[in-house]
């Protein structure tokens, strides 16, 4: 009866022996599996982590510039269709450096005005040139809005694969830790896999809220581009009809 309480208390002894050794050869905390990895997946974890980053400033930064830029169409419109002439909102604006309507509005009444000085005396012309650095302007300030929104869609496609070419490489080295020790126990593959499976979590966490965020700008990106173009076919149309009048007077 002794000697299977002496064998008893030593086997108990031995586990916990091995059991602490583990411990301390193993830290399974997220610093220790990254501290642990190899230099593959290390390079890995730290190119998500600053994608990760990265994407998440542009996010804020897009964040503040869409919400900046809805207040300022609405201010613009506000005013454009107060009644205000022309003229005056034009002077008030020119010498800003205005964006969004109010860059479409600036250019226009410029080419509008340059064309009149130098005597432009057909109609048909001068309302091509107008709709032309309209387009521009458009085009100008939806690539301004839109600029970094290409990151975002690159991290969202691209991240999970990283993270599961750093899986990959990991899991190998678990495997070639196998064959070296032959041993099939779960102490010796566990502590590998998990520093593998920590840069597929890594390459979800960058790639989630970056697809997330690309499609949210990009919609409200279209919205307001859909403002604009209204605008700008709305404005295109009264500064025609203010050609056929100077027309009509001079005739």
């Amino acid at each position: 009866m002794s000697g299977m309480t002496f064998f008893a208390i030593s086997a108990a002894f031995a586990q916990e022996v091995t059991q602490g050794a583990l411990e301390a050869t193993h830290d399974t905390s997220l610093w220790g599996l990254f501290a642990q990895a190899g230099l593959t997946v290390k390079l890995v974890m730290i190119g998500l982590l600053i994608a990760s980053v990265w994407s998440w400033a542009i996010m804020i930064d897009k964040a503040l510039l869409f919400a900046r830029t809805r207040r300022q169409l609405d201010r613009f419109e506000e005013v454009f269709w107060s009644g205000r002439s022309l003229e005056e909102l034009y002077r008030s604006l020119s010498d800003k450096a205005p964006t969004g309507m109010g860059a479409l509005f600036v250019s226009a009444m410029r080419e509008w005005k340059k064309s009149f000085e130098r005597g432009a005396s057909s109609p048909i012309g001068l309302q091509t040139r107008i709709d032309k650095v309209l387009d521009v302007s458009l085009a100008r300030e939806m690539e301004r809005i839109e600029k970094r929104l290409g990151f975002l869609a690159t991290v969202g496609s691209a991240a999970p694969f990283i993270g599961l070419f750093g899986t990959v490489v990991g899991i190998m080295t678990s495997f070639q830790a196998i064959a070296g020790s032959k041993s099939t126990n779960l102490a010796v593959v566990a502590p590998g896999i998990a520093e593998a499976l920590l840069a597929t979590a890594l390459g979800l966490m960058a790639a989630i809220p970056a697809v997330i965020a690309y499609n949210k700008f990009s919609s409200d990106a279209g919205k307001i581009a859909g403002r604009m173009e209204g605008f700008a076919d709305e404005f295109s149309a009264i500064l025609s009809r203010q050609i056929d009048e100077k027309n009509g007077r001079q005739q």
